[in-house]
């Protein structure tokens, strides 16, 4: 290791960190499976890719040779590389894991440990979870995150008198903060400005894309405390520029005088439905007949109804509401292509600028997260570049929990001009 220079003292800032990872991870290459943990850990870098890391006893090292191949990373050491020949020498993959045999003070944790390049031809890396019901779900690597990663980024932690702060995390590929997201974090800071009252309404407009990366400040203003209801204007920032202003009611409850609740829609249970990979672990999806689909040839009715539910419940009220939050952005442009030929999700952000604009949400009686929620959502009407959602949330046995209405952006993209490149509308 005398021959390598660490880069740790010329970058401070740099950061890589292990996550120990939920569900059982799973390496193959055609039917041959070459590793297999409950207890893989996901290794997050500056500016790198995420990689998934197995301990050794966890590798099928008899399925492997060593070979000559060492390369050298300044913040983590010299590696090296196990291929998997393939039976009978056929089929093979080369350098399918490596590892760190001393890896710098600052990288311990994978010491033991093999990486995988799941970026191979023929290597298939995944991560499953065990849900109580005996079923499973599967998500590809590289994924999002895990649940625990999601409800991390909406976890807006007080800082200051009427401010808080919400995380970034390690850079994605589109690097865009959901719009879900941002109310889901101004969901959390409202109920925890005002904790004896519960978040029944929430709005947001979206003026501004936000980094994933950097952490986001929210400033919370106490528009009117009542002893019953109490509103408050929260407006999101980064980087000192305004990324979206939001209202939020707060009410201390009441007993039933009335009640009424709509129908749920007769559609199929999450058994029938088809698993959807939207890369979060921990958070299991099924979409009704499908109608979830970037193929531009699908076309339906501009309906989706998806099923969801998640590994663990939070305690906090906060936080679940922002969860159910987080994803009612999902739905409403992928509903409103769908009656037309010729446009699919597979478009959006390359030919079709596409974003929530405006967002509001009702939340109506509780839910635990950790049982089947149906997001029923229409695309009631699209058209001069915009498209209108209106959304309801059920438990399974129709219990409505929340309600919520979305306006969102469907335009074609900004040609590049000289020294730009395409860009959205927004």
């Amino acid at each position: 290791m005398t021959d390598i220079k660490s880069a740790w003292p010329d970058h401070p800032g740099y950061e890589i960190y292990p996550v120990p990872g939920k569900g059982t991870a799973r390496v193959r290459v055609g039917d041959v499976v070459l590793a297999e943990s409950d207890a893989a850990i996901r290794l997050i870098e500056t500016d790198h890719v995420e990689r998934l890391y197995f301990p050794r006893d966890d590798v099928r090292l008899g399925e492997l040779v060593v070979n000559d191949h060492h390369t050298v990373c300044p913040f983590k050491g010299r590696a090296s590389y196990w291929s998997y020949p393939g039976p009978g020498g056929r089929g093979g993959v080369e350098d399918v894991f490596w590892t760190y045999p001393e890896p710098f003070p600052e990288v311990a944790p994978i010491l033991g440990y093999l990486g995988v390049y799941h970026e191979k031809d023929g290597v298939d890396v995944e991560i499953e979870t065990a849900w109580p019901d005996g079923r499973t779900s599967t998500n590809r690597f590289p994924v999002w995150g895990d649940q625990d990663d999601l409800v991390r980024v909406l976890d807006a932690r007080p800082a200051g008198e009427g401010h808080f702060t919400a995380p970034g995390y390690h850079h994605r590929e589109r690097d865009v903060v959901e719009g879900g997201q941002l109310l889901g974090e101004v969901i959390v800071a409202a109920s925890r400005t005002i904790a004896d009252q519960r978040v029944t309404f929430a709005s947001m407009t979206f003026a501004k894309a936000a980094s994933f990366a950097r952490p986001l400040d929210l400033e919370v203003e106490t528009v009117r405390r009542g002893r019953t209801f109490s509103t408050l204007g929260v407006r999101v920032h980064q980087d000192g520029k305004l990324i979206a202003p939001a209202l939020v009611l707060l009410d201390s409850g009441a007993p039933d005088s009335i009640r009424l609740t709509e129908e749920m829609p007769k559609v199929p249970g999450p058994e029938d439905a088809e698993p959807y990979e939207m890369g979060v672990v921990g958070r299991d999806l099924r979409i009704v007949d499908g109608a979830y689909q970037p193929d531009p040839d699908r076309t339906g009715p501009p309906v989706i109804n998806a099923w969801v539910r998640f590994r663990d419940d939070p305690a906090d009220a906060g936080l679940r509401s922002a969860l159910i939050a987080q994803a009612t952005t999902h739905w409403t442009i992928a509903a409103a292509m769908l009656p037309h030929p010729g446009f699919g999700e597979a478009m959006a952000h390359v030919s079709l600028s596409t974003g929530p604009m405006a967002m509001s949400i009702s939340f109506h009686d509780e839910a635990p997260a950790d049982e089947w929620l149906l997001y029923s959502t229409s695309a009631i009407w699209s058209g001069r570049g915009l498209a209108q959602g209106d959304g309801r949330v059920f438990t399974r046995d129709g219990t409505l929990v929340a309600s919520y209405h979305l306006q969102a952006m469907i335009r074609a993209m900004i040609p590049a001009t000289e020294g730009k490149d395409a860009t959205s509308a927004m």
